[in-house]
Order: structure tokens, then sequence, then C-alpha cells
């Protein structure tokens, strides 16, 4: 138990990161979590809990933990704890976080990271390889029933699993020591989020397993028409509103595309989910989140274009997935995307998205051939394992 994980908001990438860290450190470490709802009193409040909670051992070297978590209140409360070489993994910037409405933002998010930040540490293998799909010339020949597994954890290989083995880079990592990562650090995919409900997944579910197994079967590859994924959590600050009035453009001018709309929702959902849901009609393959990660790598295995229209994103774990399932990226040319997607792969404005698909409408030819320029494998486990081993083997310094 030389490690002690903490982790206030134990789901989605939080849990998956926690999860492998787990798995790997095998029997030298102890995992303290809290559910995944009510992200911001978890905030506000985590510190009292897990001063309470987290059991007291000689044996701790190390404190690894999310910034939901106000670090600086537990080392205060915890003195044991305080002494601890300490890791703070940073799943996005809350002073930068987007609001709906000015008068909203609460700086107190962004303070417990500020209190808590010290001196931070600066940044298909396709189809066969993921879900067992396997291509056949200009087809996709499927082998076997998606399986119904619990959860999305980042596996160690994805040749071994069917999972992409996929994790975020280093802008995300603060520790206390001046020894750093060499970018990109790890973190992983996507994970089941229990209290996030979707009132219409029960229906579409189906249509999603009717529709993809014709597709895969039946109708000429190069024939279909354009299919589009957009696998995010399903709230403003992915800016669905772009979204989906790009894609309602496209349908008006009679363009053919199928669109799966992916991710978690949570208690508020924007109300462009509900408008674009009528109106794009039988446009949908599915819509909704798939708590099976076998029915999400393979929605994302049978789309030909991902699309991110992001206005707060620090790597983007979603867009290397679907990159990795064969997908072609369209991402805006801001954020953490240039850093990641070659030039050919972002764009600057909502008129500039609608024209590429409009394009891939036309011509879903151009996609399906194409190959990605990019390079993913830098984000694996494989490739990142040893400097997290390395990182929380270090013995920490008395200074600290």
């Amino acid at each position: 138990m030389s490690v002690l994980l903490i982790e206030p908001f134990y789901g989605g990438s939080h849990k998956q990161l926690m999860d492998l860290l787990q798995e790997e450190l095998q029997e030298d470490c102890v995992l303290c979590t809290l559910p995944a709802k009510k992200w911001h009193w978890k905030a506000r409040t985590s510190a009292l809990y897990f001063m309470q909670t987290v059991p007291t051992s000689s044996n701790y070297r190390i404190l690894f933990a999310s910034s939901v978590l106000n670090l600086a209140e537990l080392a205060a409360l915890r003195p044991d704890l305080g002494k601890l070489k300490k890791v703070l993994y940073f799943h996005e910037n809350q002073l930068a976080y987007p609001v709906q409405k000015c008068q909203e933002r609460d700086f107190q998010y962004g303070y417990n990271q500020i209190l808590s930040w010290f001196m931070p540490e600066h940044k298909l293998a396709r189809l066969e390889k993921v879900i067992g799909v396997k291509r056949n010339g200009d087809a996709y020949q499927s082998e076997g029933l998606p399986g119904q597994q619990e959860s999305r954890a980042v596996m160690k290989t994805i040749d071994a699993h069917p999972e992409s083995g996929l994790c975020e880079p280093q802008p995300g990592l603060c520790t206390t020591q001046h020894e750093g990562l060499p970018s990109p650090a790890a973190a992983p995919v996507q994970a089941e989020a229990p209290e996030r409900t979707n009132p219409c997944q029960g229906e579409d579910k189906q249509h999603l397993t009717f529709n993809l197994s014709n597709i895969l079967s039946g109708l000429d590859y190069q024939q279909r028409p354009l299919h589009i994924a957009w696998p995010h959590r399903w709230e403003h600050d992915k800016d669905p509103e772009t979204f989906f009035k790009v894609l309602m453009k496209l349908k008006e001018q009679d363009l053919p595309f199928h669109v799966s709309v992916l991710g978690e929702t949570f208690s508020e959902i924007p109300d462009i989910f509900s408008e674009a849901r009528e109106v794009l009609g039988s446009s949908v393959l599915h819509w909704g989140y798939l708590p099976s990660k076998d029915d999400y790598f393979r929605a994302l295995c049978t789309a030909d274009v991902v699309i991110s229209t992001a206005k707060h994103e620090f790597f983007g774990v979603a867009m290397i997935e679907a990159v990795h399932c064969g997908c072609y990226p369209l991402c805006p040319k801001a954020l953490v995307y240039p850093e990641i997607f070659p030039a050919e792969y972002l764009y600057s404005t909502p008129e500039q998205l609608f024209k590429r698909l409009q394009n891939f409408c036309k011509r879903p030819d151009i996609v399906r051939r194409h190959l990605y320029k990019g390079e993913t494998a830098g984000f694996s486990w494989a490739a990142l394992g040893s400097k997290f081993r390395s990182l929380l083997a270090a013995e920490p310094r008395e200074d600290l």
C-alpha cells in the first residue's frame, strides 16, 4: 500500500485512470473513491470526507489524486498525508471552463486547483485490432455480436483485448517534485456512468443493432451514406449547438448521411438534443450512451468521420479513440487539437466544418480511402506505462 489513490469523482476518464493504475500497481496501492455524481459538491467537500475515511498507514509514500480534490485542504486536515510525495492530475482547468452565463462562474473550483497546484510539468491498428470487425476488400465482416460488458477500462494492449488503451497527454499532470514525464502522459478513455441516464436509449439500442447489422452485411460499403460520429458528453462545453446546426443544414440540403450521437448524459441535457433528434429523424443510427464497450467501439468502427465542436478540451480521448477505430477527424483549430492533429483535420469556423461535411456527404469514398496522417501510438499505455511506474516508484524527499 505504498501508493494512495484518491478520486472524488469516480466515473468516466477519472475512473479509468484510477482503475488502470490500480491494475498495474496491484498490491502496491489502495484506492479511495466517491461516486461520480454531484461534481461541485465533491470539489467543495471531498477533502473533509477523505480526511475521515482514508485509513492511516506508515507504508504510504505517494498520494495520487485528481484535481477534483482540494489537495491543500486534505494536507492540512491530515498532516500524515501532507508529508507524502503528491501527484495531482488535472483533467481540466476550472479557471477556463466555459459557463453558460457569465454570472454563473463560481471561482471556488478554480481556486481549489490553484491551492492544490504546485510546480506543474508542461506537456486501425484499425478495425480488426479493436472489436473483431475485419475489412474484406471494400466491405466489413462482423465477427459475432458485441459483448455486454460493464465498462470501457483501458487495457494494456489493444491486440490482446478489444479496447483502445489510449491515454491522455502530460498537460494534465502536476507533481510536487521536479521530475516530470516527457509528453504525453496517461489517462484513460470512457467508463460507465450509472447515474447518467438517457430516456431514449432503450428504444434506440434496438435501432442501432438493426441498422448496424444491415450496414455491416447488406449495403455495398462504398455506396452507404456518410456516417458521422459525435462521441462526447451531452453538455454545453462540447458545443452540441454548433454540431447539430451543421447537421441540420446538411439535412436541409437533402445530403445523405447517418449520425451516431454517443456519449454520456447528465441530469441536465441541452435543449438542442431533443430538437435535433426530431429534425434528423431517419438519419440517426444511434442516439445515446452505450454501456457496452464493444457496442461503443463497433459504432466508432462503422463511422467514417468523427467530429469535435468542443469549447473546452485539454486532450480529447474520444477523438483519439475514434481515429484509432478508422474515423477521419474534424476538430476546431483551437484548444489542444493543433498539438495532436495535422492541419488538414482542423477547421476554423462552423462554415468550414459544413463545407467539409458537404463534400464528404457527396463523396464518402474520399474519407473511406483516407489513411490518417498523424500518430496515436504515443498515447498508448504500452508507450507510457513505464513513465508512470517510474513516477509512482520514486521515493519522497524530506523537504516535501
